[in-house]
């Protein structure tokens, strides 16, 4: 692959729609040429480039909250960036950004397709992409808006040393909250104790995670952040206590799974134990997200909120990071720092 001079828009495109496990041929890599602006539009290079779960959703043939990506499209993405020519002048050279501007070097936009905001220079990159950006931001209203934490309460959460769980689970101790963290090394298990505070972390891969729960928590969960779906949810299902609220933020077993995926067969005891299972998508709190920016950012001042990125360098590496990241390597938010 030859590096990108000043004349280079580096891209990936949807080549294939995959078959199981995302795999590097599904991408098509190319370069054109850099983008001019029109009146009113800006251009963006890039400087990070986020990995999330819902890319593998919008690589197939099917509708969900996004339009799926049609086959030579350019990878979706979010990221971060910079303006670097504006005929804007809302926007001025050197503006740093974050948005959906693609697995690309550079993004034309007006500020609204794609929409990005700007974000303060005291700001790295990482947190505006992480605590600061969408992961946060879910993790901030699926918690407390569909969780509704109390002090005292006992909350389990799936996938908790990844971008959204680590956050989800700092804002229930916030709240006053007993925190059990899932995660699938040892090392990411004292991740979540030793540096963000959480009760106790289960390693899903070594240890039986029924009877973990059952010594842990002994009177029932009250609420369960699920980023995982599968059997993990039906053994806390199993153990959900009176009025306990289910929180379905992801389902990240299932999104290379190849045929039709089983539902949880514990699902009844929502009704046994009067509780809530319910899904979200954190678009629906758009016009919310300032207040909860601030707020994120406060708790972040006064260290209540730590954040951990794993970045990856160089453009090239994009298909295979995508693929890290469904194999659990990263802690924290995933990212690719354009070189």
């Amino acid at each position: 692959m030859n590096d990108a001079t000043a004349a280079n828009n580096r891209q990936y495109l949807l080549a294939a729609r995959p078959q199981g496990m995302v795999k590097t041929s599904d991408f098509e890599y190319r370069q054109i040429d850099i983008p001019e602006i029109g009146p009113g539009e800006v251009l963006i290079r890039t400087t990070r480039i986020s990995l999330d779960p819902s890319m593998r959703g919008q690589m197939e043939n099917r509708a969900d909250y996004v339009a799926p990506l049609e086959i030579g499209d350019v990878m979706r993405a979010g990221g971060t960036g910079e303006v670097v020519a504006s005929n804007n002048e809302r926007y001025k050279v050197g503006d740093k950004v974050t948005g959906t501007f693609g697995m690309q070097d550079y993004c034309v936009s007006d500020g609204k397709n794609p929409p990005f905001r700007v974000y303060p220079s005291d700001i790295s990159p990482e947190q505006a992409l992480g605590v600061l950006g969408g992961t946060g931001m879910t993790a901030y209203f699926g918690l407390l808006d569909l969780g509704e934490p109390k002090a005292g309460d006992m909350v389990v959460i799936s996938g908790a040393a990844g971008a959204t769980g680590s956050v989800a689970g700092q804002i229930a101790k916030i709240k006053g909250c007993t925190v059990v963290g899932m995660a699938g090394s040892d090392e990411k298990c004292r991740w979540l104790t030793e540096e963000l505070g959480f009760d106790a972390a289960i390693n899903y891969k070594t240890q039986d995670v029924a009877s973990e729960l059952d010594r842990l928590c002994p009177d029932g969960i009250n609420i369960y952040f699920d980023n995982v779906g599968g059997e993990i949810l039906d053994i806390c299902l199993e153990r959900i206590a009176m009025n306990a609220r289910v929180v379905i933020c992801g389902g990240i077993s299932r999104y290379n799974a190849e045929g039709p995926v089983p539902g949880p067969k514990n699902y009844f005891n929502l009704v046994f134990r009067r509780a809530r299972m319910e899904g979200f998508i954190v678009l629906d709190y758009a016009a919310r997200f300032p207040e909860a920016i601030a707020e994120m950012q406060a708790w972040m001042e006064q260290g209540l909120i730590k954040q951990h990125a794993t970045v990856i360098e160089g453009f090239e590496n994009l298909p295979s990071a995508l693929i890290q990241l469904f194999e659990g390597v990263n802690t924290g938010k995933l990212m690719v720092k354009v070189d």
